[in-house]
């Protein structure tokens, strides 16, 4: 933005939000954004006793809950991500990192790998007016909720004729009418940055394993397959036109398949590994600060 824009800052589903536009949001704008938040986490959050999630989680046999007005965008994309990852990347994860300690409660208490069993998409079913879940399991919508959120609440906000936005929930950025210049911030240092990312009318989301990370080595970032936290990657950035799939995208990245699936989409990315590598897809727009080696 050419002219300082009016930020609005504030915390929501556990992360903290930052919403840049060029004059400041009236009331109402904010009170729908605020109304959009609150409908996403009441419908998807496994961290509150009154979700729809909750309600699947809490029942012995096949629950049944009327779809949220996501349910098919996301698990579409969720069936498109998994079959990428050849199943590291699962709704499904939700009982997984709960048992590492994860949980409702933030216990942070490892009770251990828990693997997925069979294929989710036989335990989890959609339609145009119901969500299903056939047997006990818990829905955590981790690799690209935020980002599906972050559309949601660009949408709300951004008009064409308003002087662009910028909204940032917690590294996961939309980027509407403007340009904006992103840093990619190391890692393992705060403090530095791996290099920059200018975005202009896209999404750019990032993944790492010092975020949300507890115990010993153990952080948000679980194959499903054997309930083990990734080692070799420690954080991917990806830029799609919209959070949603650079969300998903920065999540397959930690895993084969994941620069696939990219292409696939349409997406750029950059990732570093554990040892300090640094690798991007071709053609990428990112300024790297570094070689890859």
């Amino acid at each position: 933005m050419t002219t300082a824009p009016a930020v609005w800052r504030f915390d929501a589903i556990g992360t903290r939000w930052e919403i840049q536009t060029a004059a400041a949001l009236p009331d109402e704008a904010r009170d729908a954004a605020s109304a959009v938040i609150e409908r996403f986490d009441r419908e998807w959050s496994r961290f509150r006793p009154d979700s729809f999630v909750s309600t699947l989680a809490g029942g012995s046999g096949e629950v049944t809950v009327p779809a949220p007005a996501d349910t098919a965008a996301m698990l579409d994309a969720y069936a498109e991500l998994s079959e990428a990852t050849g199943g590291a990347v699962s709704p499904l994860v939700g009982a997984a990192l709960a048992h590492r300690g994860y949980d409702a409660a933030y216990s942070l208490v490892d009770r251990g790998p828990l693997a997925a069993t069979g294929d989710w998409r036989q335990r989890l079913s959609w339609d145009a007016g119901t969500l299903t879940l056939r047997e006990p399991g818990i829905i955590d919508v981790g690799a690209l909720g935020k980002g599906r959120l972050v559309d949601l609440v660009t949408s709300c906000l951004h008009r064409s004729d308003d002087g662009g936005i910028v909204v940032d929930a917690g590294g996961d950025v939309s980027v509407r009418g403007v340009t904006e210049r992103i840093g990619l911030e190391h890692p393992y240092d705060p403090s530095r940055a791996i290099g920059v990312w200018e975005v202009t009318d896209a999404a750019l989301c990032a993944s790492a394993v010092n975020r949300r990370a507890w115990g010993d080595g153990l952080h948000h970032v679980l194959d499903a397959r054997t309930g083990q936290p990734v080692r070799t990657v420690a954080a991917t950035w990806a830029v799609a036109p919209t959070a949603m799939r650079a969300d998903a995208v920065a999540t397959a990245l930690f895993f084969a398949g994941g620069e696939a699936l990219a292409a696939r989409w349409g997406a750029s990315w950059v990732r570093m590994a554990t040892d300090g590598q640094v690798e991007w897809s071709p053609g990428c727009g990112a300024e790297l600060f570094r070689a890859a080696r």
